[in-house]
């Protein structure tokens, strides 16, 4: 099989979980190879001939990918991953997605491999979003996109008409509009003042940002398709996860819904509410 690790940069202690990973696995005969940024520090732990550092594009090669930091390193993975199951290792403070502790991931890892082997590799799915206009599609996100005008504030923000599966739902003025997935609705969301949606709900959160009229948040299908449409021809800005933020020119409608492949989870589950706990 064929084995990818990742391990948050800069991390001394990411890093030695990494090279036990890669050690249980490359004892087993699989093909172990790390991301770039890790190579070179495991290079002078092991071998270097066989130590092998590749771009994180590689993983949705694999058999089995290895996330070992936080949520952001969990996610980092997953967007690289595709169909290939993520096994995280959390040394984060929360842990929502990565529920292996350092001291357990040599175990989860051998366990996670059985299973592969046998065919009964326990996986959970998580849903992926993707913004579309007619002519534009956005990079995958796991954990929100949102649509905003070029700056926050009062006078600022876009106007907006904001429908679900067609159906009008709101409009007004705000910062912007956000759809999350439960995984996001602990991110961004949650900071603008979104619900927290469990992870076995199957649904997306829309949240109009510093909304100065509008509706409520809301929980919806998670196939729902939910459309933000702005007449404005400066247009809006797409962002998905915080990152690939795209101008798109107005008037337009930009329509965000469940992507797939969903992201895939290996390796036990943690504890939601234990976790949101550390939230406060």
């Amino acid at each position: 099989m064929n084995v990818g690790i990742v391990a948050r940069k800069g991390n001394d202690e990411a890093v030695a979980t990494a090279l036990d990973v890669y050690e249980v696995a490359r004892d087993r005969g699989e093909t172990v190879w790390v991301d770039e940024e890790t190579a070179s520090s495991l290079t002078s732990a092991v071998d270097a001939p066989t130590v092998t550092g590749r771009p994180v594009e590689a993983l949705d090669a694999c058999d089995l990918a290895v996330a070992i930091g936080g949520d952001g390193t969990f996610l980092f993975v997953a967007r690289n991953a595709g169909e290939t199951p993520v096994l995280g290792v959390n040394l984060g403070e929360v842990g929502f997605l990565n529920a292996v502790p350092p001291a357990s991931a040599t175990a989860a890892v051998r366990s996670a491999l059985d299973g592969l082997a046998d065919g009964d590799l326990s996986v959970r799915e998580a849903p992926r979003l993707v913004a579309r206009t007619d002519e534009w599609e956005s990079v995958q996100a796991a954990n929100e996109i949102v649509v905003h005008g070029d700056r926050r504030g009062p006078g600022s923000g876009i106007e907006y008409e904001l429908a679900v599966d067609d159906s009008p739902y709101s409009t007004g003025r705000a910062d912007g509009v956000l759809v999350a997935t439960p995984t996001g609705s602990t991110a961004y969301n949650l900071s603008e003042r979104g619900p927290l949606v469990a992870p076995d709900v199957d649904g997306l959160v829309v949240n109009e940002m510093a909304a100065r009229t509008g509706m409520p948040p809301i929980v919806v299908d998670a196939d729902a398709t939910v459309g933000v449409t702005v007449h404005d021809p400066d247009g809006v800005t797409v962002v998905a996860d915080g990152r690939n933020a795209t101008q798109v020119s107005g008037p337009v409608t930009v329509r965000v819904e469940r992507a797939y492949p969903p992201m895939r989870i290996a390796g036990p589950e943690g504890d939601f509410y234990e976790a949101l706990r550390k939230l406060s």
